[in-house]
């Protein structure tokens, strides 16, 4: 059964506060390349194990290869539709870059926001441990977000405004996706689990791990994923 939206709300404002710490964070101090590694590479791991352990059952319950899938197909056109979307608008010059910077991460947020929606739609149990996943990969969204701004100029008030701003997102994408998903069962439900699952599997392997391995690899980086994906699947167990 799926959650009430206030009660998705209602979560979805854990998420959000983690987006606005981490820009009130960075604007003080960025972390360090290696400190950021390991928090990519955490979260991915915090990601996949909500993936593995939540979405991908929930989605053999359904017994429905045909809605399998076409949300997979969907969720990955999707998401390579957004990362062209984003790379074009990143490539304009001067200020209009900056407005191009902002308008990606507001599509990016808005997909995080979207996919927790689907997960509550799933029931309340997975919706919750999607937003303690998706918390990781937004609060370093805030940093990222902050720390580029303020290198183009922004003043510090101005670019944490700005990601408070960006932090709404999140909370439209779950109400809509909660709403899109509150009474839908069958088919249609089937292909709304599998599209979430596909769109965070993409957030994974080409958006956390592709930039954290930007950054000299160490063991302790590395364990970071395993330590991730431990860390939410002990909860799952205990939940």
């Amino acid at each position: 059964m799926s959650a009430p939206l206030q009660q998705i709300f209602t979560l979805t404002l854990i998420p959000v506060a983690a987006t606005i710490l981490g820009g009130v964070a960075a604007s003080y101090r960025v972390p360090a390349e290696r400190t950021r590694s390991f928090v990519q590479h955490f979260a991915a791991g915090v990601v996949f194990a909500a993936v593995a352990g939540e979405l991908l059952p929930e989605i053999t319950k359904g017994h429905q290869p045909l809605g399998v899938v076409i949300g997979f197909v969907l969720g990955v056109l999707v998401m390579l539709g957004v990362r062209q979307f984003a790379e074009r608008l990143e490539r304009q010059p001067g200020s209009a870059g900056s407005v191009s910077l902002i308008a990606a991460v507001g599509i990016d947020v808005f997909i995080d926001g979207l996919l927790i929606g689907v997960g509550f739609a799933a029931g309340a149990r997975v919706g919750t441990l999607l937003v303690i996943a998706l918390t990781m990969e937004l609060l370093f969204l805030g940093v990222s977000v902050v720390a580029s701004l303020m290198q183009a100029g922004s003043s510090r008030s101005r670019s944490i405004l700005t990601v408070m701003g960006l932090s709404v997102a999140v909370i439209a994408g779950a109400v809509l996706g909660g709403t899109l998903l509150q009474h839908v069962s069958g088919l249609a439900l089937e292909i709304g689990l599998s599209f979430g699952a596909a769109a965070l599997l993409y957030l994974v392997t080409e958006e956390l791990l592709t930039e954290a391995h930007e950054v000299k690899e160490t063991p302790l980086i590395t364990a970071a994923f395993f330590a991730g994906f431990v860390a939410l699947y002990l909860l799952e167990l205990a939940s």
